[in-house]
């Protein structure tokens, strides 16, 4: 047909399999300006999935997926992936509800084999379906595709030493662009960008001649220090060949003349685990993407022509933000105080700190285990570290938390951002189970911030305690307007707030989503029945003898909260029963989130999934004290 492109011929991998290495080259083309123009009315991770267009063309051209199991780490790179793989006519629901997910799921496709959105995992789940291929289950080749940021985590280590041990038919990609969201850092980030001083291995000499000067400009600097790791150390391998992979690199991400042929013959020669270097460009043929700092990573809507985001005008500041200048305020009055962060430095607001004290912030990288561990040295050294990662983030660092922390009763100050649901990420960003995880862990003390005010004066109060680990969560997004303090407040410890006095029902909200109960207790009011609204603070210590008064004057207690099930509501129901107080016949309800994982959609859609509007929060009240207020039900008038 006449004007008709390659891509729309190509409803899946199998019809890639006739395309010649022109039409391929060709479809490359297509595929990345299908990229650009679905993102730029959904938002999403742009830089990463422009950096891999002609890796996942040459990927599915020549290994047989499904069968064949390609395992992307992280999934941020995933939308030429999902395109190419049947769900072309989706990919502009990308990350609304009922839409694509952000990442690679399993139940959304039998091209997503293993779900990914948090780093370096690819390449232990592809060993896995190595095992189980080799041990008569149903599933091909596995083929890791893990960036240079990603394979500074320990666990990629821990994974390769296992992979190199089993010698087993293995492929792991290593897309070397020199970024994740902030620029690479550490020892290994320098040896992988250190690269190409001598002559490459002589088995691939025929295909390095020259390619230094084939190179593109962004390319071209990397490829000079990319050698070094092609020929390691003089008289040895390189890293990956002293842990028993076959080295093969560094090739161009881009050109498919190199990708294809290379790909071809491991893929018909392996017999053991090879690594394959890739260097490729984030945001490639794009150039607002390529000239911008972060590479387009993740963008809102954009103008296609010239790269101009859709901005939203806040009425607020974000919490973020209002963060990063607390923690500056404070630093800049206490020189003990240092921030610790895992590649996150403006996701945190810690970058804030970081350009007035650079020398007091610390960018660990992809290594969240480490980053705590860190956190836990510096703070048994008399300093103050106050360490920044995304609640989801933080649940990597579990066992250092407990063993290297608490059990040590370090004062290690945890700022948690993306507390409760954080919408087109889904549930795999959720943060929502660090009130539980922290909270049963003796000697912790565990806030949250109800607006962006309170967040100033935790920053504050953490700043000041000495006693043992703290943490504060706060969510994503703008805060609520409320005026800022000039510096924050030190707050009891233990002790919670009266927000409004009624006489029937009390509602004890934990966190961010006090806003919620104050408009459900406006509506509450206008159909007769008086709220107390308080406000807890503190997860841990509990405010007890707040507690004691809301059960003791009032009808009914409410206990609301942005995270899991057996977080807030459980300590405080955990402390009534212990006191006897469940004995007296109180009303009590948790309104925590459900016992699921919710998908992806905007904030309030989730919470809305999440059975925790104000609107929820309303009919939740009415049915405990509807008898006794003779409420009568409009369906029955």
């Amino acid at each position: 047909m006449i004007g008709q492109t390659i891509l729309s011929r190509v409803a899946g991998p199998a019809d890639m399999k006739h395309l010649s290495d022109v039409e391929l080259a060709q479809l490359a083309r297509e595929l990345r300006e299908e990229v650009i123009s679905a993102v730029s009315e959904t938002g999403g991770h742009l830089g990463s999935s422009l950096g891999v267009v002609e890796l996942t063309v040459a990927l599915h051209a020549i290994f047989n997926t499904p069968l064949d199991k390609i395992v992307w780490d992280v999934g941020h790179q995933r939308y030429p992936h999902k395109i190419l793989t049947g769900r072309k006519g989706r990919i502009r629901t990308l990350r609304k509800k009922n839409g694509l997910s952000g990442f690679t799921k399993r139940s959304e496709s039998e091209y997503d084999p293993f779900g990914a959105a948090h780093s370096s995992t690819s390449i232990s789940a592809a060993l896995g379906f190595s095992i189980g291929r080799d041990m008569g289950r149903p599933t091909g080749d596995a083929i890791a595709v893990i960036g240079d940021g990603s394979i500074s985590a320990g666990m990629a280590y821990e994974a390769l030493n296992n992979a190199g041990a089993e010698g087993r038919r293995l492929f792991v990609i290593l897309n070397d662009n020199e970024m994740s969201i902030a620029p690479p850092v550490g020892a290994m980030s320098s040896y992988l960008s250190g690269l190409y001083a001598n002559e490459p291995l002589a088995k691939m000499k025929s295909l390095a001649e020259g390619f230094e000067a084939a190179l593109p400009s962004p390319l071209r600097d990397g490829a000079k220090r990319a050698r070094q790791l092609v020929t390691g150390l003089h008289g040895s391998g390189t890293l990956f060949e002293e842990l028993g992979f076959e080295y093969v690199g560094p090739i161009n991400g881009h050109d498919l003349n190199q990708l294809l042929p290379i790909l071809r013959a491991a893929h018909a020669r392996a017999t053991g685990p090879v690594l394959i270097h890739a260097c490729t460009v984030k945001g490639k043929g794009y150039a607002p993407a390529e000239n911008s700092a972060d590479k387009y990573h993740g963008v809102s809507k954009f103008d296609i022509a010239t790269g101009a985001q859709a901005k939203s005008k806040p009425n607020a500041p974000s919490y973020t933000g209002v963060f990063g200048n607390a923690l500056t305020e404070e630093a800049s009055r206490d020189s003990r105080i240092v921030g610790v962060t895992a590649a996150m430095p403006s996701g945190t607001g810690i970058n804030i700190m970081a350009k007035k004290f650079p020398g007091r912030v610390f960018d660990v990288g992809i290594a969240e285990q480490h980053g705590v561990t860190f956190a836990a040295g510096m703070a048994a050294s008399g300093l103050k570290p106050f360490c920044a990662i995304y609640s989801t983030f933080l649940q990597r660092g579990y066992d250092q938390i407990v063993h290297d922390v608490a059990l040590q009763s370090l004062p290690v100050r945890f700022a948690i951002d993306r507390a409760g649901l954080v919408g087109a990420d889904g549930a795999t960003h959720a943060g929502a189970f660090d009130v539980a995880y922290l909270s049963n862990l003796p000697g912790f003390t565990v806030m949250a911030a109800a607006d962006e005010a309170e967040l100033v004066h935790m920053v504050a109060t953490a700043a000041a305690y000495d006693e043992g680990p703290i943490s504060f969560r706060y969510p994503r997004g703008n805060g609520i307007g409320v005026l800022l303090p000039e510096r924050g407040e030190l707050l009891e410890i233990g002790k919670g707030r009266i927000v409004s006095e009624g006489n029937d029902v009390a509602i004890l909200s934990f966190g961010a989503h006090l806003i919620e109960a104050e408009q459900a207790a406006k509506q509450l009011e206008q159909k007769g029945v008086s709220v107390t609204l308080a406000d807890a603070r503190f997860a841990k210590p509990l405010d007890v003898d707040l507690i004691h008064q809301l059960v003791q004057h009032h009808e009914a207690l409410i206990t609301l909260e942005q995270g899991a099930v057996g977080g807030f509501g459980a300590m405080v129901l955990h402390h009534l029963a212990q006191v006897g107080q469940l004995d007296q016949g109180i009303k009590i309800r948790t309104m925590t989130l459900p016992d699921k994982f919710i998908d992806q959609a905007s904030p309030a859609e989730m919470y809305e999934t999440a059975g925790l509007t104000a609107q929820d929060i309303e009919e939740t009240v009415l049915r405990l004290v509807q008898p006794a207020h003779n409420v009568v039900s409009l369906s029955k008038a």
